[in-house]
């Protein structure tokens, strides 16, 4: 009897819960990694970009490919990616509470700290997620249910960032009566569980369908001879380094808007009716800190919004094919971040406007990517015969890796190349006053710098060949090959 490659939904959201315990890891380090060292943890701006440089770019080009290499050559009666989020589920649970946690070492003993609680983080963050991201590879063959698994998991994903950009701060000033060190590390132990259940629950509730045929064995020699000879496999890695230097960018750096750019009087009086709002209905989440709280009222309304974006991904993929779809709507999301270097201080209505249309353009865009990559992967079987997921997905992910290495360290070195003063530079006893300078490079990095990446990434779409027409036939002819294999 042949198999259905329809999937449950109930599959759906327990294969999405993984990414959402993932993110809880990844958008914290995307948002709050380089304020962590700086701010709290006490490292310089040049010594907090040179460690998330140099660890961020050894997982990345160190840790993914050995991930994938291996994982593809994993046999096990649970299949080849699902034991690898069985097993990494408490590990990382456990080092990314770690990686956010603030020992009273000396500098040099803090410095040894982050570079092996980083490292450590980031290589079973690449143990877990990317099996996990290659699952989606081998859980179905049918583009429609691909395209529907991906929007279930960037529904979970936008939960995930929701509470990580617009709780998480308030949470840890709460959580620690003021002291941010303790608030983060209260807060990273409870993420820390909850992200650990939720692996696994999606290792219990999915299966591994698509499983090559013993023809389909290969070298890893030809493994890599097979990516460099794949066009479409090119662009999407060179895709995903730009789409992650511009998410890392812009997200690392609106702490620092916030604190540094934005008229806090402007923001006091554009927030305070929804703040009284919230307290009146017993939402009291925001606290007496303007920064905080207009920090996370401006990230909820983008999160909202690319929820909103994403429910018609799958719609307008399905329609106009994903490249056609990620394009158009990653080049009008750009526009809405570019538009930042033209707001002044007080312009707090515009600031929250521009994010909630860019939120929306850029969630129709979430879902695509990934999906995207899958179809790559089919797309190198329907050319070369030999199915190799996990490492097309590696190599997607050394350009997350490297990405959100590279945008994370720049948003450190720029503010340092703007004359940023670090909580470790400050004068013990005195109340950090930043140059001006600081306020105009917080302003030029969440708008100018991090649009060059998402306007090169456009650019490139325009030479991938995957459109709708040649997702059809590939998905025929595979349907059709495996059927005669069976």
């Amino acid at each position: 009897m042949k198999e259905t490659q329809k999937i449950s939904v109930f599959e759906k959201i327990g294969y999405s819960l993984g990414d959402l315990a993932a993110n809880l890891v990844f958008q914290t380090l995307i948002t709050y990694l380089a304020y962590f060292y700086t701010d709290i943890y006490g490292l310089k701006s040049n010594d907090a970009s040179i460690i998330m440089l140099a660890v961020g770019l050894t997982a990345a080009f160190v840790f993914n490919p050995i991930i994938g290499v291996l994982a593809d050559r994993t046999h096990s009666k649970w299949g080849k990616f699902r034991p690898w989020i069985l097993f990494t589920a408490i590990p990382l649970g456990v080092v990314a509470l770690l990686a956010f946690s603030t020992p009273n070492f000396t500098y040099k003993g803090k410095l040894l700290y982050a570079v092996a609680t980083y490292s450590l983080l980031l290589m079973l963050y690449a143990s877990s997620n990317l099996p996990y991201s290659a699952l989606s590879g081998v859980i179905t063959g049918d583009m429609g249910e691909r395209n529907s698994i991906s929007s279930y998991r960037f529904v979970a994903v936008m939960f995930a960032q929701f509470f990580v950009q617009v709780f998480m701060l308030p949470i840890i000033i709460y959580a620690g009566h003021g002291d941010k060190a303790a608030g983060i590390e209260t807060t990273m132990t409870w993420m820390a569980i909850v992200g650990t259940i939720m692996l696994l629950i999606t290792f219990l509730s999915t299966r591994e369908r698509i499983v090559p045929t013993a023809e389909q064995k290969s070298s890893i020699k030809e493994d890599l001879t097979d990516l460099l000879k794949n066009k479409p496999w090119l662009i999407m890695l060179s895709l995903t380094i730009l789409v992650f230097i511009t998410l890392a960018m812009k997200g690392g750096s609106y702490v620092y808007y916030f604190n540094n750019y934005v008229d806090k009087t402007a923001l006091i009086n554009f927030i305070d009716p929804v703040i009284t709002g919230l307290s009146e209905l017993g939402l009291n989440f925001f606290g007496t800190d303007p920064v905080a709280a207009g920090f996370s009222l401006f990230n909820a309304g983008g999160i909202i919004f690319m929820i909103v974006g994403i429910s018609f991904s799958k719609r307008l993929a399905d329609q106009y094919g994903k490249r056609d779809v990620f394009k158009y709507g990653l080049l009008v999301a750009t526009f809405f971040v570019l538009i930042f270097v033209f707001f002044k201080p007080e312009s707090v209505m515009l600031m929250f406007s521009s994010q909630i249309l860019h939120g929306f353009f850029y969630g129709i865009t979430i879902p695509i990517l990934w999906a995207m990559i899958a179809d790559v992967a089919d797309y190198s079987e329907w050319k070369t015969n030999r199915r190799a997921t996990a490492i097309i997905f590696s190599a997607m992910m050394v350009g997350l890796k490297a990405g959100l290495s590279i945008g994370g360290a720049l948003v450190a070195w720029i503010l340092g190349l703007y004359g940023y003063i670090a909580k470790e530079s400050a004068v013990a006893g005195q109340e950090i006053i930043q140059p001006h300078s600081v306020s105009e490079g917080s302003r030029l990095l969440v708008s100018i710098y991090p649009s060059i990446p998402f306007l090169i990434g456009v650019g490139l779409l325009f030479f991938y060949v995957i459109d709708k027409k040649m997702e059809t036939k590939i998905e025929e002819d595979l349907k059709a090959r495996r059927s005669k294999n069976a």
